[in-house]
């Protein structure tokens, strides 16, 4: 029985993938780093803070995400761990040279759907081989019966990137590009984040990929900037919370017309070690699910999980202290491999 098996971001979970932040580092500056994640904090990519993070955010970050693999065993969950990657070794195309960033995101790099695990053609260079360090587990996958597929890996010229683009397209649809993080499972309904980290080619990819037994849907205009997760998130059916600062009511998703939606309360801010942070204070609501009356969910954002609570989700209250210098909350850290349940569809 293959041991990737996943149809939405609720359904009772079997085994999930937790990132690592051993070896985590700021890029070598590169046009595409500086369009994607710089631009609007420094001048120019000589400006960015290449380099290893500091060791302070090294060390509670590592002890941040053993108490969640922690938690997830004692509710069952069988936890994996990607390979630590010495991330500073230079790499190279034909067009272009890099240096590595970190393990800590698994849900950027690998996308599950049904029993199908994806690699995705991520926008970053720096991140160009990262799927690497989850090779022994995707062999493991594929011998188990799962689909194991990688999108094609895009060039990422330099023209493929505008920086600080009057139209706000940062990038260009000369390939498929497109982070697993821009993308959420809804059952048959898939919803995909048209931003600086997914083009609409990539969108057409995964589409055509999927077939007909699925509806990928775009979400457009909503927000510039990276990924899904920060502006909607997925509780169960017939709830969603999303962010009332990026998106408008008549912007919402028509799949969630007959769902209840919890508009993000107000939230706390972790705070980042840097003069400026790396993601926006919405890292607060980047939580995910362990089943569907049962959320992890960062212990400083009391008033979401009051919210969540009125609603009969129980919460988990966790800490993940630098989500706003390292980009990832606790949906961006981990990716779920296995959940019980089928295929359905929610509208």
């Amino acid at each position: 029985m293959s041991l990737v098996d996943v149809h939405n971001e609720w359904d009772p979970l079997e085994e999930m993938i937790v990132g690592v932040v051993d070896g985590a580092r700021v890029p070598s500056p590169d046009r595409g780093l500086f369009a994607l994640d710089y631009c609007d904090n420094v001048d120019s990519p000589e400006d960015i803070p290449t380099g290893p993070y500091d060791d302070r955010v090294i060390e509670e970050t590592r002890e941040d995400l053993e108490e969640l693999a922690a938690l997830l065993r004692s509710e069952g969950v069988t936890v994996r761990r990607p390979d630590v990657t010495d991330h500073s070794k230079p790499f190279s195309s034909p067009d272009w040279t890099a240096d590595g960033e970190y393990n800590y995101c698994p849900r950027d790099v690998l996308l599950p759907i049904g029993d199908t695990i994806i690699e995705t053609p991520m926008a970053n260079r720096a991140r160009y081989f990262e799927t690497f360090a989850y090779r022994d587990l995707l062999r493991e996958y594929f011998d188990s019966g799962a689909n194991w597929i990688s999108a094609p890996k895009p060039q990422l010229l330099d023209d493929t990137y505008n920086i600080r683009p009057a139209d706000g397209v940062v990038l260009n649809d000369h390939e498929p590009v497109f982070d697993a993080a821009n993308v959420l499972r809804v059952g048959e309904d898939i919803l995909y984040l048209v931003s600086c980290s997914g083009n609409e080619r990539g969108l057409r990819w995964l589409q055509r990929v999927l077939g007909d037994r699925y509806r990928v849907h775009a979400v457009r205009d909503v927000y510039p900037g990276t990924h899904l997760d920060t502006t909607i998130t997925l509780v169960r059916p017939g709830l969603v919370v999303i962010s009332p600062e990026r998106v408008k009511p008549d912007q919402v998703p028509e799949i969630f017309a007959d769902w209840e939606i919890l508009w993000c309360p107000e939230l706390v801010d972790p705070g980042y070690v840097w003069d400026y942070p790396r993601a926006s204070i919405w890292q607060g609501m980047n939580f995910m699910m362990i089943r569907p009356d049962l959320a992890v969910v960062s212990d400083i954002q009391v008033n979401l999980i009051r919210e969540l609570e009125k609603r009969d989700v129980n919460v988990a209250p966790a800490r993940l202290r630098h989500t706003r210098t390292l980009s990832g909350g606790f949906h961006c850290v981990t990716v779920d491999v296995r959940r019980t349940g089928t295929l359905e569809d929610y509208r």
